[in-house]
């Protein structure tokens, strides 16, 4: 599903934010990616969807190898592979069906089959009687709810979430972890990085820790192990 081998990434102004990452994930883990800011978390994740590429090393995905691809390669190679932002980046102007549904309408997908789609994840959020909202009149629960909506409508194989409860109360924090768990059970791969000591430590899960651009720690249901 995933593996990258010898990894290294060095920005052009000599940041090392990757320095030697060899892993492997199978297909329908749940990972969480934990270390302290600037260890190297975000550019990990970002190699995993190609908006990253690697000084050296491979990065497979989908036994697609990555930093082979072209650039006009990169869009349909993403259409399996969904992201969900701690900013959310919704359309703000576009209604929260719209939102998701612009997700299928770039990949041409018919005008049925994305009205079938889009009410289904909205079911699948708790989000189906607010279809017709824009972003501003939703809470910020609700605003992440609909970009995990618009991440998996694609039904990816790879859902990956960037501190995707590092902005919400603890309360709405644990409603998207159920909804990410759901996810995971249906047999999509979930990628979580993340600060949440009381999460990671409470919904066990197998944890990689990174730091100084090394994995330091990889444990099957492992705990958060940094003091917040």
């Amino acid at each position: 599903m995933i593996e990258m081998k010898d990894v290294y990434m060095t920005y052009p102004n000599g940041v090392v934010a990757l320095n030697g990452i060899n892993v492997k994930i199978k297909q329908g883990e749940f990972v969480y990616i934990v270390g302290p800011s600037g260890a190297g978390k975000s550019t990990f994740t970002k190699m995993l969807f190609r908006e990253e590429i690697p000084t050296k090393g491979t990065v497979t995905v989908n036994h697609t190898d990555t930093t082979k691809l072209k650039w006009r390669e990169v869009p349909h190679f993403r259409r399996n592979v969904g992201v969900v932002f701690q900013d959310f980046r919704l359309l703000p102007k576009l209604t929260v069906y719209e939102n998701i549904a612009f997700a299928l309408e770039v990949i041409e997908v018919a005008p049925k089959q994305i009205r079938e789609r889009v009410l289904q994840v909205l079911d699948q959020v708790g989000l189906k009687n607010k279809a017709r909202f824009i972003p501003d009149e939703l809470s910020g629960g609700e605003q992440q709810r609909v970009t995990i909506a618009r991440a998996i409508v694609n039904k990816p194989s790879l859902l990956i979430a960037d501190e995707p409860t590092g902005n919400l109360d603890p309360e709405t924090s644990w409603g998207i972890m159920k909804i990410l768990e759901d996810i995971n059970a249906s047999g999509t791969t979930v990628l979580m990085a993340t600060h949440s000591k009381e999460i990671v430590n409470t919904i066990k899960k197998r944890v990689i820790a990174i730091e100084d651009g090394v994995i330091v720690r990889d444990e099957h249901r492992g705990e958060y192990g940094y003091e917040i």
